[in-house]
């Protein structure tokens, strides 16, 4: 599938959404994060969960750099990430979660570049799993490579926050599906790339950096409750994975710990 063609001279907007509930530990380096990226055309969105920390505090330190901010009660972090998307008005949605960063200044002009000179759908990079405290410890490398469709059937997946897809994709085959507690993310990256064939293309640089800790890689149980999900997100697109594609799936992630 293809979809619009960006002229060369017409600059992208990319909308960046961050969601967040009791994130004060780290929120200010994920928004410090995003207003220091040279790229000039970003609308950048909070969706804040009725946070009860200093959050919010934070975030009001930074309003005149930041292009929404929304706090309300949510259905959880899909939910969420849902409403920044019906409020984005840009050509690309990006989503970096409030204990993410980018890894430098550049991932965002080195993205819309990706796009236009691919004339893709979706963008997709690596990510570096680091130390809560000392972000400059790295705990684990995912290192996605190329895309083929059939990678899906032996559990490949890339990492959700360096994943950049076009508006129209979400316009068209929708949003997140909040009916998924863990696997929403794997779900809509199935869906778009693997159902809809939305055409993609890899960059092969870190351009996330995720604090450990996160939703779905808290502990051993969260793991198999996430696997159960996985296979639930191919029944729902009517799809049929591989034999060995959900064993496949946890194991592809051990090589992670040692290409650090």
């Amino acid at each position: 599938m293809k979809i619009t063609l960006f002229q060369d001279n017409l600059r992208m907007k990319v909308s960046i959404i961050t969601v967040c509930y009791n994130n004060s530990e780290t929120i200010e380096s994920t928004i410090q994060s995003v207003i220091s990226q040279n790229y000039s055309n970003i609308e950048y969105i909070i969706v804040d969960g009725l946070s009860t920390d200093d959050t919010l505090k934070i975030t009001e330190r930074y309003k005149n750099k930041i292009t929404k901010i929304i706090s309300e009660k949510d259905d959880g972090i899909y939910d969420a990430i849902n409403k920044g998307i019906l409020l984005a008005t840009g050509d690309i949605i990006a989503i970096l979660h409030a204990d993410d960063f980018y890894t430098n200044e550049n991932v965002i002009s080195s993205i819309a570049n990706e796009f236009n000179q691919k004339n893709v759908d979706a963008v997709y990079g690596d990510l570096q799993y680091v130390d809560r405290v000392n972000t400059n410890i790295v705990k684990r490398n995912w290192s996605s490579g190329e895309y083929l469709k059939d990678n899906f059937l032996n559990g490949w997946m890339p990492p959700h926050p360096s994943f950049f897809a076009k508006k129209e994709c979400y316009d068209k085959f929708g949003v997140f599906n909040t009916t998924l507690k863990s696997a929403a993310d794997y779900e809509l990256m199935l869906r778009f790339l693997y159902k809809h064939n939305c055409s993609v293309t890899y960059i092969p640089q870190v351009l996330v950096k995720m604090r450990v800790g996160g939703k779905s890689n808290v502990s051993i149980m969260n793991r198999i409750k996430a696997n159960r999900e996985d296979k639930k997100a191919w029944e729902l697109n009517g799809l049929h994975p591989g034999l060995l594609t959900f064993i496949r799936k946890p194991l592809s992630k051990i090589g992670q710990f040692f290409n650090r």
